[in-house]
């Protein structure tokens, strides 16, 4: 009330002062509509309900609620469970919403139970910033002839250039495969001890006892993905889909292991040597893994400023981005987003 008479006064004395009363309005945020209406009525008539609800729960009920909760035999059971065995005993109290309601406002409703929640701890960032750094393998499943039977698929990924380092094909998974696969593998790329982490999900063949000795007899570091996420292990997924989605991947099921072999050897020749990765600014993943890329990147710039130079008019700006990927990530963490609302303010004024 004291605020709309002190601004009732001092639009008062602008409009006395020769100021007209729509710009004195505008300076408080008013419409001149609103000033009259205070004029009329000074006093502000509005209120709040002065009615009590006639289902408000009376002190004794609310207090009987918080009595009952935090009780030996409901301390650690939540409302959902606390109304039914209530009922059993041939009680009411009050709904479960209603529990909940009063339980939040009394900061009750925090995790109630023995166990602790679940926490999921985020996976470990990794960088590649060189080939035989980081791998990143997997196994998938390549249908046979025969109903219900299947091969499986161990492929191992260099996460910095892409290139397929290994694979095989089984007809079962076993610890002491992917271990020897693996052993076969820091052989031909040459890897030393303490170099390599290999990043992988949670299946038996990953974490098996002969798997991971071998690791720990070659210096290799293990990496695994956090339980039913495949999203921490993205690089294998998209290897297999690209696998399962090229044109060349049979229409149908492979009739024996040899088979299937002799398919892989084609598609990984093709994937390396031919294949022009996205990922890696479409060289191909072999070319990236023996450091080539840089020169032939080197002369797409060079052909991209020459046909500049020759048409500067189709040019609306730079010249299409050729510069060699350095860095791969896997599994990077989220930055937070910082909220400064004097910035925000600063930033709108």
């Amino acid at each position: 009330m004291d605020d709309r008479k002190s601004i009732i006064d001092l639009v008062g004395e602008a409009v006395a002062s020769g100021c007209r009363i729509l710009r004195a309005c505008e300076v408080f945020g008013l419409e001149e509509r609103t000033l009259l209406r205070w004029k009329s009525k000074p006093i502000d008539a509005r209120h709040g309900p002065i009615a009590t609800p006639s289902n408000k729960l009376s002190e004794t009920e609310r207090q009987l609620i918080i009595k009952t909760s935090v009780s030996v035999n409901f301390v650690n059971l939540s409302p959902h469970q606390i109304v039914p065995k209530l009922a059993d005993d041939g009680i009411f109290i009050a709904s479960e919403s209603t529990f909940y309601r009063v339980l939040k406002a009394e900061k009750l409703d925090i995790h109630r139970g023995h166990s602790k929640p679940r926490v999921i701890t985020p996976p470990k960032a990794f960088e590649a910033t060189r080939p035989n750094q980081i791998y990143s393998w997997d196994i998938t499943y390549l249908q046979s002839s025969v109903r219900g039977q299947f091969f499986y698929l161990y492929l191992f990924l260099d996460l910095f250039s892409r290139k397929i380092v290994g694979w095989n094909i089984y007809d079962s998974q076993d610890s002491s495969l992917s271990a020897e696969l693996l052993e076969k593998i820091c052989k031909a790329e040459k890897v030393n001890k303490f170099q390599v982490t290999v990043h992988s999900d949670n299946g038996g063949p990953m974490k098996g006892a002969t798997m991971l000795a071998t690791m720990q007899k070659l210096g290799v570091m293990p990496s695994f993905s956090r339980p039913s996420v495949s999203n921490d292990n993205p690089y294998s997924e998209s290897m297999f889909k690209t696998l399962k989605y090229c044109p060349m991947f049979p229409s149908k099921p492979f009739e024996d292991i040899e088979a299937a072999i002799i398919w892989m050897q084609k598609f990984t020749t093709w994937y390396n040597t031919e294949h022009l990765h996205s990922g890696i600014n479409f060289v191909t993943p072999s070319s990236k893994h023996a450091g080539l890329d840089i020169e032939i990147l080197k002369n797409r710039n060079e052909v991209y400023e020459t046909a500049r130079n020759k048409n500067p008019e189709r040019w609306s700006g730079k010249t299409r981005n050729w510069n060699p990927i350095t860095v791969v990530k896997l599994n990077p963490l989220k930055e937070k987003k910082k909220s400064n609302t004097k910035e925000k303010y600063q930033q709108a004024s």
